[in-house]
């Protein structure tokens, strides 16, 4: 018997078959419906956003859906049923035939959301919020799995769609095409994608999803995903204050239900608890305007980053001791004493001041660089430049034999020419091994920072979250961003090797002191 993961993503393969780049959001409608909410899709015509909800009603049994162009003129009759003339004449009552509409659907998509008229928003309000459609003086509870809006553009400010808005908990952008092989494969396949591709096993009775509910609720909140929460929130509300783009306005009934879409999720992942994978759903449902995704993306990654599965490893101490046994060995071993050496005088920055050579040439100085560049076994040729820095003579010279020379070729010979130098004190160093039972002491700390290493590492493998795990098994997130919530532990094994590797240093570099 396949467990509740398993016959999701086959569940998941099949509302995909024929489908290309609209995997993620069929995904998340999906998603959405099992979490009793609805989704909005922002995009031009003819991006197959009417697919997505034909396709998802496939994934219930006796799925049925229901969709509908709006415009200006749409009425309620269009979208809710006639008025029942019968009832109306025989029992004097103003009721509706919804069997072929909207409330007797199960999946339903509404193109051009926006267009819709005051008295058209405010039965979906009523259905959105408690899947209830008031029909006439009763009040009939529909079954509608999924609601899928759709538009090529974000509701009019200040017409009263505030709250509509507010009722879709996902928002998604959805384009055209943008791969060329996946484009050459749908312009030239004839499969019929609007055919049910979900064999009858896997589809969702009305019962199971009452079941799945109850156990949806019970997953819990891991102590990670609590604090990332929180965090993300916070960082939101300091954004806002900042005046730098558009506020992000999210209440506390949006993050209630955000976060039973993160139970949604983990449930159906076949997991009892929701992990950072997870937190990643939310950057479909906390933006208002798209250029704002960018920046919500941003602070979800880097809350997750840094905050996320934050392991309990302190290498403070170890890198102190490590420092200060590296500080004890150099001063044992490595004996400074003083020297005094001729160095030449850098004029300027720049020159070289060459002793004598002004009895044969005009100017006395050469560029260091050009010194430094000269080759005891060639000649070159070289700049002499006066007291000005003008350019006086070109010589050709080489490196002499003795130190801070030059030899000049002048006359068919060559003339030795000194630099004018200074004398400056230099600290040499003079490396000695330490008595054996000093290295005796130090082998014995050596291999006790390399156990307490070797158990750091250790500890880290036994409390490495069983969550990350299952990182890239996500059925509704990119298991690319695995890697996010994968940084801090990747950062300690890092610091680790580090250490280790200064401590294996530490006893190569005494051990070969001669």
């Amino acid at each position: 018997m396949m467990n509740i993961r398993e016959r999701v993503e086959k569940l998941l393969n099949g509302l995909c078959k024929g489908i290309y780049e609209k995997e993620e959001v069929i995904k998340l409608s999906f998603l959405t419906a099992v979490a009793g909410e609805s989704i909005f899709l922002l995009g031009p015509p003819g991006v197959a956003k009417s697919l997505i909800a034909r396709k998802l009603k496939f994934a219930f049994k006796d799925g049925k859906s229901f969709e509908y162009l709006m415009s200006r003129f749409s009425t309620p009759d269009e979208i809710f049923g006639p008025v029942s003339i019968k009832k109306l004449k025989d029992e004097d009552k103003y009721e509706r035939l919804t069997n072929e509409y909207m409330p007797g659907a199960n999946v339903v998509f509404l193109d051009e959301i926006w267009k819709a008229g005051p008295a058209i928003q405010n039965a979906l309000l009523t259905i959105l919020n408690e899947k209830i459609y008031r029909n006439g003086e009763a009040e009939e509870k529909v079954n509608i799995k999924a609601i899928i809006s759709a538009s090529n553009e974000l509701p009019a400010i200040g017409e009263g769609l505030e709250a509509l808005w507010d009722r879709f908990l996902i928002r998604y952008l959805i384009t055209e095409i943008k791969e060329r092989g996946n484009f050459i494969n749908m312009i030239s396949s004839t499969e019929d994608v609007y055919a049910d591709s979900v064999d009858d096993e896997l589809k969702i009775s009305n019962e199971e999803l009452d079941l799945w509910e109850e156990e949806i609720n019970k997953v819990s909140l891991s102590d990670e995903v609590i604090n990332t929460l929180q965090l993300i929130k916070h960082k939101l509300e300091e954004y806002n204050t900042t005046g730098k783009g558009n506020r992000f306005d999210v209440f506390d009934r949006r993050w209630k239900k955000v976060v039973k879409l993160l139970r949604t999720s983990a449930f159906l992942n076949g997991r009892e608890e929701v992990d950072l994978m997870d937190c990643f759903l939310m950057l479909h449902c906390l933006w208002s305007f798209p250029d704002q995704i960018d920046v919500l993306k941003k602070i979800i990654s880097e809350t997750i980053r840094k905050h996320g599965y934050t392991l309990a490893i302190n290498l403070t101490s170890i890198k102190k001791e490590i420092r200060e046994f590296d500080e004890e060995i150099k001063s044992e071993t490595k004996i400074p004493y003083k020297t005094v050496v001729n160095e030449p005088i850098l004029v300027n920055k720049v020159y070289y001041e060459i002793h004598n050579i002004t009895q044969i040439f005009d100017g006395k100085y050469v560029r260091h660089n050009d010194f430094e560049k000269l080759r005891f076994d060639e000649v070159s040729t070289i700049g002499l430049y006066g007291e000005e820095g003008n350019l006086t003579y070109k010589i050709k010279a080489k490196k002499s034999v003795k130190e801070h020379c030059i030899e000049v070729f002048h006359q068919s010979e060559y003339t030795t020419f000194s630099l004018k130098t200074t004398e400056k004190e230099k600290i040499d160093y003079i490396y000695k091994k330490p008595h054996v039972l000093v290295l005796k002491n130090w082998n014995e700390r050596i291999n006790n920072l390399q156990q307490y290493v070797n158990s750091l590492n250790k500890k880290l493998a036994e409390e490495t979250p069983v969550a990350l795990a299952k990182l890239r098994s996500n059925l509704f997130v990119d298991s690319n961003l695995s890697e996010i919530v994968e940084a801090n532990m990747h950062e300690a094994i890092e610091a680790l090797r580090t250490e280790k590797l200064k401590i294996e240093k530490l006893k190569f570099y005494y051990d070969n002191l001669e």
